[in-house]
């Protein structure tokens, strides 16, 4: 099970890379721009409240609120597992989010320019750090979770990758390949936490 974490993580990081270059010659554009023109070039006929909702979807995926969300998980996974998995929440997170850095920069791909964006963003735009920050924080939170939280913590996940990958295109401020190219970023630091955490057998939550 270990090795299978270790190579299902490293072929995520591979697409991930090879994506970048498909990316950078040209060959998403097609899908990017048929995404977005489903999506952006209408939100001008959204109602003022649901782009203000997918703003604050966006806002609790990226800088500080992230942060804050990470750290009071990882007091939740503490709880049912122990430190070790603290640390793998945690430690995943900040891996992903320096490796989404460092492909932005390597790749330096610019932010759509459709529409003027609803939300300020001064980096690169693939892949997308808070594609990768959604992706890692709930899918590994899912499978740290202790067997009656499973279900919901894994809805939970989906839920919110969706939820923060469609406001992120809906903004204006990332293609779809950026959003594709972070969740798989993510979720193969979350098979890294995993990964980790499997090393060494997982305490029994005393709470169930």
């Amino acid at each position: 099970m270990t090795q299978r974490l270790l190579v299902a993580a490293a072929a995520l990081i591979l697409a991930v890379i090879l994506l970048g270059f498909a990316v950078g010659a040209g060959w998403t554009q097609a899908f990017d721009l048929r995404i977005s023109n489903g999506l952006v070039l209408h939100v001008g006929e959204t109602s003022p409240a649901f782009i203000a909702f997918m703003q604050g979807a966006s806002w609790i995926g990226g800088g500080t609120p992230r942060w804050i969300i990470v750290i009071l998980l990882c007091g939740l996974v503490w709880h049912w597992c122990g430190p070790r998995c603290a640390i793998a929440l945690g430690g995943a997170s900040l891996l992903s989010n320096l490796a989404s850095s460092l492909l932005k920069l390597g790749f330096g791909r610019a932010r759509p320019d459709l529409i003027e964006h609803l939300d300020h963003q001064t980096s690169f735009s693939y892949p997308s750090g808070h594609a990768t920050s959604a992706a890692v924080v709930y899918l590994l939170l899912a499978w740290l979770a202790p067997p009656r939280w499973r279900r919901a913590a894994w809805s939970l996940a989906g839920a919110m990758i969706v939820l923060n990958g469609f406001s992120r295109i809906m903004l204006g401020v990332h293609w779809a390949s950026d959003i594709l190219g972070g969740t798989m970023l993510g979720a193969a630091f979350a098979l890294l936490g995993a990964w980790w955490v499997s090393l060494r057998p997982r305490q029994e939550s005393t709470s169930g």
